[in-house]
């Protein structure tokens, strides 16, 4: 999970981000040990080298923050600041059309510009469970859920399991950012700019996962997104159908499914059997009613 960029000191997962004029300046949290001390620092060696090699692309329609320096023996990182809020559904609600079309443009332009900055990977069939706890989400279904939920939604998640196990597809490994989600794009709506962060997770991967990635799935963009993309990509190195095609929107549909299944296992995990208090007892309820979002969520997708 990236730290929001603010004009405020930030604790993220790992990193300790505090504002230094125009620059964020970013070190391990003092609680890490010494081995992934290291690990962050190399986490950052990895993000300079990728968002210097996306930067020197000098695409307009969007913006990476400059790292300026990675010291390693302070263990310090200093990059521009960048400004905007989280893109997210309540930001993107009250934007304009323009600014929604240009976001659009502006997203499949990095993704193109992302994937093709290193060789494709040749075509591969790959399943899709291979992205989620498979066993975790199984164990849940078959041992702990009807305690919370009802037979029919039992039975309903282990339909959703068995489709999900058995979806695979064709597709290319290409060089991503691997963790398109809200807390890792801004928008500057004063200035109408997209701002991409956290490159720390780069790495190859499938070639639908940045295109129908969580945030496009939050946003309602991602027909669009492929679309553009499309458009845009150098067609002598890969193929890419229409997003009319039967089968881009089955892997649309299953992309969509796989970002729910995660979030359902994740709040699966935060279940308590037994609370020892009224807080526990709260919170089970919370997590209740938000997976039971997720399968509405499902429903809809599936049916599509």
């Amino acid at each position: 999970m990236a730290e929001n960029n603010t004009k405020a000191a930030k604790h993220g997962r790992e990193t300790y981000v505090e504002p230094y004029g125009n620059f964020v300046l970013k070190r391990p949290l003092t609680s890490l040990g010494a081995d992934a001390r290291q690990q962050w620092l190399a986490k950052q060696h990895t993000t300079k080298d990728v968002t210097d090699a996306v930067r020197a692309i000098r695409n307009p329609t969007y913006h990476i923050p400059e790292m300026h320096f990675v010291h390693d023996g302070d263990f310090q990182v200093l990059e521009d600041f960048a400004p905007g809020q989280n893109l997210d559904m309540k930001l993107y609600a009250t934007l304009s059309a323009r600014q929604q079309h240009e976001i659009k443009i502006s997203l499949a332009g990095f993704l193109v510009d992302m994937n093709e900055s290193h060789e494709i990977r040749p075509v591969e069939r790959y399943n899709i469970s291979n992205e989620i706890k498979f066993a975790r989400l199984d164990s849940f279904i078959e041992n702990k859920m009807s305690k919370w939920f009802t037979d029919a939604e039992v039975k309903y998640m282990a339909r959703v399991r068995d489709m999900v196990g058995a979806f695979e597809y064709e597709t290319c490994k290409v060089w991503s950012h691997c963790d398109l989600n809200p807390g890792n794009v801004l928008y500057d709506a004063q200035n109408s700019k997209l701002w991409i962060i956290d490159f720390a997770e780069a790495n190859y991967n499938f070639i639908y996962r940045d295109i129908f990635s969580p945030l496009a799935m939050d946003l309602g963009i991602g027909a669009d997104v492929y679309d553009m993309y499309t458009r845009l990509h150098n067609k002598s190195l890969y193929s890419m159908p229409n997003a009319s095609n039967s089968v881009v929107r089955e892997i649309r549909k299953y992309r969509e499914v796989v970002v729910l299944l995660r979030r359902f296992i994740k709040a699966s995990d935060d279940l308590r059997m037994n609370p020892a208090s009224a807080k526990g007892d709260a919170n089970n309820l919370k997590k209740i009613e938000f997976m039971r979002q997720l399968m509405i969520d499902m429903t809809k997708r599936i049916s599509r």
